[in-house]
C-alpha cells in the first residue's frame, strides 16, 4: 500500500446552489478518485440503479445491491472496492440547505452508516425526484433555489423515513427522549472530539448534568461517555495510520494530544495494538 500525505477530501463547491447531482457508473466513475480512499465536507446520498458495487466505509465492508440507497457523513473514509456493472445516481449537498427539521431527522439515526434497499414503488419515487432536480436546471436559466433545496429536502426526508422505518423492530424508541439525548450527544462528540474531550463539556452543551448524559448514553450504546469519545479519536487515527504518510507523533498533535505517549497508551488500550503495529497491519492489507 502507498501511503498519501493526507487523506483526499472532496469539496462541495459553495460558491454554486450547494447541491451536486451526478451520474455514477462504471463507464463514467473517475477511478482514480471513487476507488481511492477518500471523504467528503458534505453529505452524499449514492442510488444504484443497476449491477452492484463493493464499499469500503471506514474499515466496514458491505455491498450495494441495485435499489439500493446510501448516505455518508462528512468525515468518512470510504472507497468503492470493486463494481459489477454498477451505475446510478449520486447527490451532493450542504446540510444548510435542507430544512431544521429535516436535518433533525438525518441526525437521528445513531447507525454510522446509513443503507437501505428500496422497495420498487420508493425506488420509483426516488427516480422521479432525481429527474425533477436534473429538470430543474433545464427549464431555468438558473435553479430557483427555493424550489431546489425544497427537492433536495424532500429526498432527504424520504431517505430517512424508509431507513427508519426498516428498524422499527428494535427495541429502542427512535422518538424517545433518550435516543434524541443520544443521537445530540454522538453528533457532537463526530463534530467536536478533536478540540472537546471532556464529558462534562458535552454534558454542558446540552443544558444536562454529566451524570444524567452518561446514564443515557450508556443506556442507549452500552458505552460511557469517555468511551463513546475515545472510540471516535481512534477511529480517526486508525483512518490517518491506514491511509496517510503522518507520523504517530503528527497524528498525536492532530487529534488535540501534546503527549504523544499518552495517546499512544490510550490507542493501545482502544484497539489492543500499538499505532506502528496497526499501521504496518493495515500496510500488509490485515485489517484489524
Amino acid at each position: 500500500m502507498e501511503f498519501e500525505p493526507h487523506i483526499m477530501l472532496h469539496k462541495l463547491e459553495r460558491s454554486g446552489s450547494g447541491i451536486k447531482l451526478g451520474r455514477w457508473g462504471d463507464k463514467d466513475v473517475d477511478k482514480d478518485e471513487s476507488f481511492h480512499p477518500h471523504r467528503h465536507d458534505h453529505y452524499t446520498c449514492m442510488l444504484l440503479e443497476h449491477g452492484e458495487i463493493d464499499v469500503l466505509l471506514d474499515f466496514e465492508n458491505f455491498k450495494m445491491s441495485a435499489r439500493t440507497l446510501f448516505i455518508s457523513y462528512p468525515g468518512q473514509v470510504h472507497q468503492v472496492l470493486s463494481s459489477k456493472n454498477g451505475n446510478g445516481w449520486y447527490l451532493s449537498f450542504d446540510d444548510a440547505l435542507i430544512d431544521e427539521s429535516v436535518q433533525a431527522s438525518l441526525n437521528r439515526s445513531l447507525a454510522e452508516k446509513i443503507s437501505v434497499t428500496l422497495s420498487p414503488r420508493e425506488f420509483e419515487w426516488f427516480i422521479k425526484l432525481i429527474n425533477s432536480i436534473r429538470d430543474l436546471g433545464e427549464i431555468n436559466d438558473l435553479p430557483p433555489p427555493e424550489v431546489e433545496h425544497s427537492l433536495l429536502s424532500a429526498f432527504v426526508s424520504q431517505a430517512i423515513f424508509s431507513y427508519q422505518r426498516r428498524q422499527l423492530t428494535e427495541q429502542i424508541n427512535i422518538a424517545s427522549r433518550p435516543f434524541l439525548i443520544t443521537r445530540r450527544f454522538k453528533n457532537l462528540v463526530r463534530t467536536n472530539f478533536k478540540s472537546i474531550k471532556k464529558p462534562g463539556a458535552y454534558a454542558d452543551l446540552l443544558n444536562i448534568t454529566v451524570s444524567y448524559l452518561n446514564d443515557t448514553v450508556k443506556c442507549v450504546t452500552g458505552l460511557s461517555l469517555t468511551s463513546t469519545i475515545q472510540n471516535e479519536i481512534i477511529k480517526e487515527a486508525q483512518r490517518l495510520l491506514t491511509y496517510t504518510e503522518m507520523t504517530v507523533k503528527e497524528i498525536a498533535a492532530s487529534l488535540g494530544y501534546d503527549d504523544q505517549k499518552y495517546f499512544t497508551r490510550l490507542f493501545g488500550k482502544i484497539t489492543g495494538l500499538s499505532p506502528g503495529i496497526y499501521r504496518s497491519r493495515s500496510v500488509n492489507g490485515k485489517r484489524v
